[in-house]
C-alpha cells in the first residue's frame, strides 16, 4: 500500500496533503480565486505556480499529492516537477477518472468538465494519465461518486479495476454531493472474487458539512485510507469569507481561519489525509499550521454550530461561480 510511506513519516504535516485543483486550470469554483491568481493564468503561469506550490510542499514535509484528468494539465504539471526532481521517490501520487476536462482553457466554458464512469472512459484515462504519470502513479479514484452512479455496479469496470490492482496501483473512490454517506457505504459492499476492491475514500468533510462522518469511521475501521477534500469548503471557511464564530476562534489561537478549519478536520480519528487546496504558497504555508492548533472543547461547541443540512451546502456549492 502506497499509504505506508505517508503511515512511516513523523513530521507535523504527514496527514496533509497537496490538491491541484485550484491551479491546474484557469477557472475553478474557489471564492477569492480572481485575487489569488491574478490575471495571468496561461499555461506557463499555472505550471509556474504549481511548481512552486509543489516545492514548497515538499519542503514542508508534504507528502501526499492529489490530481485528476479533470483538473486541467494537472497531472502534465505534476509530471513535469517530478521528472525534473528524480531524486525524490517518498511523494505518493494519486490522480482521479471519470470526468473529462472540457473548457478549453477558458473560465467562460458553458461546461468545464464531463462526468462518464464507464469503462470506456476509464480505459482511456487509464491510457492518458499513465502516458504522463507512469510508475509514479500510486492511486487512482474513480472521481465523485454518487449512489446512483454506475460505477457501483459495473462488474465489468470492477474486473478491470482489480486487474490493475493487481499490478500494483491502489484502487479508490471519492464522493460528492449530499448522499455521500450512503455512496461511501454502497462502495464498501463491492468485492471482486470475494475481496473489497476499494482501498481509499476521498470525500467532502469540513466544519459546514459533517453529514460523511459517521460513514468514513466505518470506511476507515474497514481498512481504507480516508482522504478529505474541501475541508475549507472552497473558500467559504477562508477570511474574509469566513463565519464569525471561526474568526473569533482563530483570533483566540493567534493562527488563520483556515488553519482552524483544517484542524477541526485533523482531529477526526479517520482522517488519514487532508487535503490543502492552496492557491499560493502564503495560503499553503498558513494552511500548515493546522496540525499545531489547540482547540479546547468551548471552542469546539462554538464551531459545531456551523454545520448546515446537507442539501443546503451542496445546493450552495452549485451556485459558486467558476471564477
Amino acid at each position: 500500500m502506497p499509504f505506508a510511506r505517508l503511515a512511516n513519516a513523523t513530521t507535523p504535516t504527514c496527514h496533509i496533503g497537496l490538491g491541484l485543483a485550484a491551479v491546474g486550470r484557469p477557472g475553478y469554483i474557489n471564492l477569492g480565486r480572481d485575487r489569488d491568481l491574478g490575471d495571468d493564468r496561461s499555461v506557463d503561469a499555472l505550471r509556474e505556480r504549481t511548481h512552486e506550490l509543489l516545492d514548497a510542499a515538499y519542503a514542508q514535509g508534504v507528502r501526499y499529492v492529489d490530481a485528476a484528468r479533470s483538473y486541467g494539465r494537472s497531472e502534465e504539471f505534476l509530471a513535469d516537477w517530478l521528472n525534473a526532481r528524480p531524486d525524490i521517490d517518498d511523494v505518493v501520487v494519486g490522480s482521479k477518472w471519470g470526468y473529462t476536462y472540457t473548457a478549453g482553457w477558458s473560465t467562460e466554458a458553458e461546461r468545464h468538465e464531463v462526468k462518464d464512469h464507464g469503462l470506456a472512459t476509464y480505459e482511456r484515462q487509464r491510457a492518458e494519465t499513465g502516458a504522463l504519470l507512469g510508475d509514479r502513479l500510486d492511486l487512482y479514484q474513480i472521481h465523485s461518486v454518487t449512489p446512483d452512479s454506475p460505477a457501483l455496479t459495473d462488474k465489468e469496470l470492477h474486473a478491470r479495476l482489480a486487474e490493475d490492482a493487481a499490478q500494483g496501483l491502489t484502487v479508490g473512490f471519492s464522493t460528492s454531493g449530499p448522499a455521500q454517506a450512503d455512496a461511501i457505504r454502497a462502495a464498501l459492499e463491492v468485492t471482486v472474487d470475494g475481496e473489497p476492491l476499494f482501498r481509499t475514500v476521498q470525500s467532502t468533510y469540513n466544519a459546514l458539512e459533517t453529514s460523511a462522518g459517521p460513514a468514513l469511521a466505518e470506511a476507515h475501521d474497514a481498512g481504507l485510507t480516508v482522504i478529505v477534500k474541501e475541508g475549507m469548503a472552497n473558500g467559504r471557511l477562508a477570511e474574509p469569507h469566513a463565519p464569525d464564530a471561526l474568526k473569533a476562534v482563530a483570533a483566540e489561537t493567534g493562527l488563520g481561519c483556515d488553519a482552524v478549519a483544517l484542524a477541526v478536520v485533523l482531529r477526526e480519528p479517520w482522517a488519514g489525509v487532508v487535503l490543502s487546496g492552496a492557491a499560493t504558497v502564503t495560503q499553503l504555508v498558513s494552511n500548515l499550521h493546522a496540525p499545531v492548533v489547540d482547540l479546547d472543547a468551548d471552542q469546539l461547541t462554538r464551531l459545531a454550530t456551523l454545520v448546515e443540512e446537507p442539501r443546503a451546502y451542496w445546493e450552495r456549492r452549485g451556485q459558486l461561480p467558476w471564477h
